[in-house]
């Protein structure tokens, strides 16, 4: 009996997701542990790994929405995939030949012939718009990217936001990274970046101004005793903000190697909606996309959001004097 692939459950408010890719083709042999479905929903995007041996037969075609506990597909266990005859190479390469094109090529072709003039075709409006159609391409907004739009939408028309721009030199914090980055790295096995050093600062802020550090929830304020730093990462899929967990706790290192580890797994789609739930503050690194000045959104229920940008060599005012600094 066939091995039903179903959408498993994907957290407690997620009721259904997007087949975002088929990793196997219909017909192929695949074994446990292959994986066979990237399924992305609106928080994140999960994997789905064969349980059986066999022949997949696919159900549900990519870009579908499929609700939890659905069959998309099933393997047939116990089959031996047949290989397909390739056939005559001329018929195969006439049948991948869009029909209008071998009705477009034939006047042609016989003028070569006879020496007849073809007949002046006349430009249609369907002509036009299949000219229209071959310079652009239209396709469906995943689940995630969906969701994206709607939180940035929603905390643009719900909340009071305030934007307020300060700078720092930079100077003193690059000349430490400097001087420890060869022992840190040596010891610690990873690089000793920027984003720990305001990780930090944020804790220290929050607490030195816990009003910061709350959410809403109807018409009551909650304040949060915690610490836990939510980084937007961009990928492929659209931006997400896993959360470093009790940061104030945790060591430069620790967050450098949470970063790490969060960058590998959201490249590689194996981020757990586990990890993006319950942040109290967010940081944003404009300046990797070579930003100098941008207002980040909100994410909500959260209160505040700090945001990175380029560290640019400018002319400041210093004792009177003028110098040249990392700002």
């Amino acid at each position: 009996m066939p091995t039903e692939i179903k959408i498993p459950a994907l957290g407690e408010s997620i009721v259904s997701g997007l087949i975002s890719k088929w990793h196997k083709a219909d017909g192929d042999a695949v074994n446990p542990g292959d994986i066979l479905i990237t399924l992305e929903t609106d928080k994140v995007a999960q994997e789905i790994a064969a349980d059986v041996s066999g022949i997949l037969r696919i159900k549900v075609k990519e870009g579908e929405d499929v609700a939890v506990g659905a069959v998309v597909g099933l393997i047939e266990e116990g089959v031996v995939p047949v290989a397909k005859a390739e056939g005559n190479q001329v018929e195969k390469t006439l049948a991948d030949i869009p029909s209008k094109a071998v009705v477009l090529a034939a006047p042609a072709a016989a003028a070569s012939v006879s020496a007849t003039p073809s007949p002046t075709v006349a430009v249609t409006a369907p002509a036009v718009q299949q000219q229209f159609e071959l310079r652009t391409s239209r396709k469906r907004l995943s689940p995630l990217r969906k969701r994206i739009a709607e939180q940035l939408v929603s905390a643009q028309r719900s909340a009071a936001i305030l934007s307020t721009f300060n700078e720092c030199d930079m100077s003193a914090v690059m000349s430490l990274r400097k001087q420890l980055q060869d022992d840190f790295v040596k010891k610690h096995g990873v690089k000793l970046g920027f984003m720990s050093f305001f990780v930090k600062a944020v804790v220290e802020a929050l607490k030195a101004v816990p009003q910061v550090n709350v959410r809403l929830d109807g018409d009551e304020i909650i304040t949060n005793h915690f610490f836990d730093i939510g980084v937007a990462v961009g990928t492929e899929r659209g931006l997400i903000v896993p959360v470093l967990r009790d940061c104030d706790g945790k060591s430069f290192a620790d967050i450098e190697r949470d970063i790490v580890g969060y960058a590998t797994r959201a490249k590689d789609g194996k981020i757990n909606l586990d990890d993006l739930t319950g942040g109290v503050f967010t940081i944003s690194n404009g300046g990797v996309y070579g930003s100098l000045l941008s207002t980040p959104i909100l994410n909500p229920p959260q209160s505040g959001i700090l945001g990175l940008h380029s560290i640019k060599e400018r002319p400041i005012a210093e004792n009177g004097q003028v110098v040249i600094r990392p700002m």
